[in-house]
């Protein structure tokens, strides 16, 4: 069975628009342990939202996990994971943090309860929700 993420990135370091450019990007540098977990758990059709974190703070596209079971490249020592994914689709509006946190139906959503976390899981009526408030 399919499951759901959600995916940070700053995008002055790495957008939306740079995986378009790519067609296919490595999701790496993560240092945090429940996100780890996260990239560990994924399988390769799974879903997730990109997310742009720090500038916009808000959910622009859908990517699909084309790889999993990766070693970052950028750990030495081994223990970090790393995914690809590809752009599947771009929102027709991007989903803002403060809209998420103002949806009743998001509370217990891993974003909105743990907005620190680069990579969260994401619920399938979580999933849902959030399609349809970009417009999907």
């Amino acid at each position: 069975m399919a499951r759901y993420w959600l995916m940070k990135s700053e995008p002055d370091a790495y957008s939306w628009d740079d995986l378009e450019a790519e067609g296919e990007g490595l999701w790496d540098g993560v240092r945090n342990h429940r996100a780890k977990n996260n990239l560990a758990a994924m399988s390769v059709g799974d879903q997730a939202f990109f997310y742009h974190s720090n500038i916009g703070k808000e959910i622009v596209g859908i990517v699909e996990i084309t790889e999993t079971g990766l070693t970052d490249p950028s750990d030495e020592r081994g223990k970090w994971a790393a995914v690809k994914v590809k752009p599947k689709t771009k929102l027709p509006h991007g989903v803002s943090l403060k809209d998420m946190k103002a949806a009743e139906q998001l509370a217990d959503c891993e974003l909105v309860t743990q907005s620190r976390l680069s990579v969260a899981e994401i619920k399938p009526q979580e999933w849902s929700i959030i399609l349809s408030m970009a417009g999907i």
